[in-house]
C-alpha cells in the first residue's frame, strides 16, 4: 500500500513536535562519518603538533556544517519533499567535502577550494532551509540575524583557501573565531525554538556512528594481520569502544536530555548550544583520537608506542571531560569520579609508553571499567534520588 501524501509531503515545512529522527538525517549524517573517517586518516598521517592543529581545524568546519543543519533540520518536517530534497543536495556537498579533506593545506590551492566551497555550500543551504521552515517572527529574525554574521566567516573560509598552506591555517582560526562570535552574540540576544528530545537524538547517532567508525578501524587493521599480539589489541580496542559508548549512554546522555526537555525556549536553546553544539564537538574529536591511537596501535611497524600512548590519553581526555563538562552545564554536578580515574589512567598510560601496545589499551580499559563500575553505583542512583 503506497503512503498517504500528507506522510511523504506533510502539511507544513515546520517540524511536528514530536519529530523524531527520520532516514534522510541518518543518512545525512553518514555523509559526515565519511567526513570524520577522512580527518581520522589524515590525523594519522600527520602526527607532528603542526598536522594535528590542522586535522582540528579541519574538523571544526566539518563539524560546525553538520551542527547549523542539524539545527535547522530540528525546525524541519523531515517528511516534506522540499526538506528531503535540499538535505540530499547538502549530501552531495558533504561527500565532496569529505574527500577534499586531505587536501585542504595541500600547496596548490584546488583542493583546498573544493572543500572550502562544499562547506559553504552546506552552510547557506542550511541557512536557506532554517529561514524557510520556520514560521514565527522572533525566530525567523534570529535566522537572519545568525546567517548575516555568518557571512563574515564564510567569506573567511574562501579567502583562506586561495593563499599559501602557511597562511591558511591562521585564516581558517581567524574564521572559526568569527562563527564562535556570531553564534554566541545571536544565541544570547534572540528568540530561538528547539525540539528537545529530536535535538539529543541526532547528537546520540552521530556519535554512535562515529564510534562504529573506530571499530571499522581496528577491523580494517585486523583484516590484514593475525599476529597474536594484534589479535589482542584489536580485541582490546573493541572492549574499549563499548566502555565508552557505555560512559555516554549509559546514563550521561538520558541525565542530558532531561535537563534540555526540563528548560524553556529561550534557556533550552542556549542550553543546546552549550552542551551539545559546544561540548560536543571536543567529544567527537575525542573518539577521532581513539580512532588514530587504534590505528597506531594495529600497526606497530608504522607507528611508536608513543604516539599510541598519546593518541589514547588525548582521546580519553577529550570524552571524558567533555561528557563531565556537558553535564556540568545542564544538571550542575561534577562528575570527580570520573575526572580523578582519568587523571590515574594517563599516569598509567605514561608510565607503560614505552611497554606494548595491547598493556596500552589494557590500561584505558582498566580506567573505563572503573568509571562504569562506580558510576553505575553511586553518581546514578544519587541523580535518581527526589
Amino acid at each position: 500500500m503506497s503512503p498517504p501524501l500528507a506522510a511523504m509531503d506533510g502539511h507544513s515545512m515546520a517540524s511536528p513536535e514530536d519529530q523524531g529522527t527520520t532516514f534522510v538525517e541518518l543518512f545525512f549524517d553518514l555523509a559526515f562519518v565519511f567526513a570524520i573517517t577522512r580527518v581520522t586518516h589524515y590525523a594519522a598521517h600527520h602526527l607532528d603538533g603542526h598536522g594535528l592543529v590542522r586535522s582540528l581545524i579541519v574538523f571544526w568546519l566539518i563539524w560546525w556544517g553538520w551542527t547549523q543543519f542539524t539545527w535547522a533540520l530540528n525546525a524541519a518536517n523531515t517528511q516534506h519533499h522540499h526538506v528531503r530534497l535540499g538535505t540530499l543536495i547538502a549530501v552531495g556537498f558533504a561527500f565532496v567535502m569529505a574527500i577534499s579533506v586531505e587536501n585542504a593545506f595541500a600547496p596548490r590551492t584546488e583542493g583546498a577550494i573544493w572543500f572550502a566551497s562544499s562547506y559553504v555550500a552546506v552552510r547557506v543551504l542550511g541557512l536557506g532551509l532554517y529561514y524557510r521552515v520556520v514560521s514565527d517572527s522572533d525566530q525567523r529574525a534570529a535566522v537572519v540575524a545568525f546567517s548575516l554574521f555568518s557571512i563574515a566567516g564564510l567569506v573567511t573560509v574562501v579567502v583562506g583557501s586561495l593563499v599559501d598552506p602557511s597562511l591558511r591555517d591562521w585564516i581558517w582560526l581567524g574564521a572559526i573565531a568569527l562563527d564562535l562570535g556570531a553564534t554566541w552574540i545571536v544565541g544570547n540576544n534572540c528568540s530561538w525554538s528547539l525540539h528537545a528530545g529530536h535535538f539529543a537524538e541526532r547528537h546520540g547517532l552521530i556519535i554512535i556512528i562515529a564510534l562504529g567508525e573506530s571499530l571499522i578501524v581496528a577491523g580494517s587493521a585486523l583484516t590484514s594481520e593475525v599476529a597474536p599480539a594484534t589479535m589482542a589489541a584489536g580485541a582490546l580496542a573493541v572492549v574499549m569502544t563499548c566502555l565508552l559508548w557505555w560512559t555516554y549512554f549509559g546514563w550521561v546522555a538520558e541525565v542530558l536530555e532531561e535537563h534540555l526537555i526540563s528548560q524553556a525556549d529561550r534557556p533550552r536553546a542556549m542550553l543546546g548550544r552549550d552542551a551539545y553544539t559546544f561540548w560536543h564537538f571536543p567529544l567527537v574529536t575525542g573518539i577521532v583520537a581513539l580512532a588514530v591511537g587504534f590505528e597506531t596501535a594495529l600497526h606497530p611497524d608504522e607507528y611508536t608506542l608513543t604516539q599510541t600512548a598519546a593518541a589514547v590519553g588525548l582521546g580519553l581526555t577529550l570524552f571524558l571531560t567533555s561528557t563531565a563538562g556537558a553535564l556540568h552545564r545542564a544538571a550542575g554536578c561534577v562528575l570527580w569520579n570520573r575526572l580523578i580515574i582519568l587523571v590515574l589512567t594517563l599516569v598509567g598510560l605514561a608510565l607503560s609508553s614505552s611497554s606494548s601496545a595491547h598493556q596500552i589499551l589494557g590500561i584505558a580499559c582498566a580506567g573505563l571499567v572503573l568509571i562504569v563500575a562506580i558510576e553505575q553505583v553511586t553518581i546514578r542512583r544519587e541523580l535518581a534520588a527526589p
